[in-house]
């Protein structure tokens, strides 16, 4: 009977170190960071098969679509620095060769200057750091030039839409995401022509906006760029605020500059006393009233996932691995993330996917921070929902919705840049890019301070 006892005991102890993960089969990390490089060039085989010259790639159709009259080549440029980095020589250098040919901005074309900064420029900088061609960054120069004039208003806060040829304006409601998400690539333009005008455009427009925080720390969703007034008072971590705050933590670190670290711990003081919330258990960051900072929804989503990895690059990692456990329940929820998801009720609030970055940016941050082979698995998991419910024969497509599977006809540039991107550096060998020597845009494009 002693004897039953003590098997039983051991088989419990047995079941328990298993659970825990210490028994689990090793992951091949190798083998995964393969695995990535043949989605990518799944992806990018169709697109140059049904979209070449194009913007981007309608994956289900297989046909082309542009964001503008004519085409600014938005998928060659988003996709060309995760081209370099995952070792596909030729087809960077025939990519890179097809942008410096084809690739100009004396068009009379409104662009979104939001949009326009984070792909573009950004994806120019970064390939000029990793190949030396001036010719890219001539291309930053003449563009970040052309992008100026969105900055004249009369608050220094950037217009919506800028003309890339006559420099005219229009679009005056913006948001502090789409106002404050533009020091990395100004500023890295400014170190590299040694040119101050872009970094100190950009960051009058950052202070701007975080001078008219309300008296509790915290901004809203809706921003009149001519007057200063806030339009929207509603006040989280989600679209239009998102990457104000990401850019705060990284030019910090990119530039070292002391105002940027004064806004962000001014901040998240505010984010974490009024945005944070447990009902429902575990832990999220919610909606509430910037001037009240009463609740007004329970709501956390795909894009709010980003912000694990900006606490774990502002040093609280305690907090970031808590959030990331509330990101893998809304993922696990329907095997794939939402657009919006209510804490409170664990239940779908927009059931939108749009081949989201932000929870495999996390994932990343917080495995090479831990070196945790927890959050390896988790990528493996992930990347194996995003096969099984968004490949299809053109590439990779978004739903519609998550409870359903239903598929959507889009494949964005930033799938390139960063969904594959970051996938591919939680598995690859850190010899493939050192954790910690770059800093990533909220594109993933990677910039080297190298001033």
């Amino acid at each position: 009977m002693k004897t039953l006892v003590t098997i039983v005991l051991l088989l419990l102890l047995e079941m328990n170190t298993y659970a825990q993960g210490n028994l689990l089969p090793e992951i091949n990390s190798d083998s995964l960071a393969n695995e990535v490089k043949k989605e990518f060039l799944h992806s990018w085989n169709a697109y140059k098969k049904y979209a070449w010259g194009h913007d981007g790639l309608r994956p289900l159709s297989k046909t082309p679509y542009d964001w503008y009259s004519s085409p600014l080549y938005f998928t060659p440029l988003d996709a060309l620095d995760t081209m370099i980095l995952m070792g596909f020589a030729v087809e960077a250098d025939s990519t890179r060769e097809f942008l410096e040919k084809n690739l100009r901005f004396d068009k009379d074309i409104y662009v979104k200057n939001f949009e326009i900064t984070i792909r573009m420029l950004g994806g120019l900088l970064s390939a000029y750091q990793l190949t030396e061609d001036r010719r890219l960054l001539d291309l930053a120069e003449d563009l970040g030039n052309r992008l100026l004039p969105a900055f004249k208003s009369p608050t220094g806060m950037p217009y919506v839409d800028v003309n890339l040829k006559t420099g005219a304006t229009r679009g005056t409601v913006s948001n502090p995401g789409e106002i404050g998400t533009l020091l990395v690539e100004f500023g890295t333009l400014s170190k590299l022509t040694h040119n101050p005008k872009y970094y100190n455009t950009a960051k009058k427009a950052l202070l701007q906006v975080f001078e008219r925080r309300s008296k509790l720390g915290l901004v809203g969703e809706g921003l009149d760029v001519v007057t200063g007034r806030w339009t929207k008072t509603d006040s989280h971590l989600s679209a239009c605020i998102d990457s104000y705050y990401e850019y705060m933590v990284k030019c910090w670190a990119l530039f070292s500059d002391p105002e940027c670290k004064i806004m962000w711990d001014s901040s998240v003081v505010a984010i974490n006393t009024y945005l944070a919330d447990s009902s429902g258990g575990g832990f999220w960051y919610g909606h509430a009233d910037m001037n009240t900072g009463k609740r007004t929804s329970t709501w956390f989503g795909a894009l709010d996932a980003y912000f694990p990895a900006v606490l774990v690059l502002a040093g609280d990692i305690d907090r970031a691995a808590k959030l990331q456990e509330s990101c893998l329940k809304m993922w696990n929820a329907h095997g794939i993330e939402p657009e919006q998801f209510d804490y409170r009720t664990m239940k779908v609030a927009s059931p939108r996917f749009f081949l989201n970055p932000e929870i495999f940016e996390s994932t990343y941050y917080l495995y090479h921070t831990t070196r945790d082979p927890y959050y390896l698995r988790m990528g493996q998991g992930m990347f194996d929902s995003l096969k099984a419910y968004c490949r299809v024969p053109g590439g990779y497509s978004e739903l519609k919705n998550v409870i359903t599977k239903e598929k959507s006809d889009r494949m964005e540039s930033y799938f390139f840049a960063e969904t594959l991107k970051y996938l591919y550096l939680l598995f690859a060998p850190p010899k493939v890019l050192p954790f910690g020597t770059v800093v990533f845009n909220t594109e993933a494009h990677p910039i080297r301070r190298i001033w």
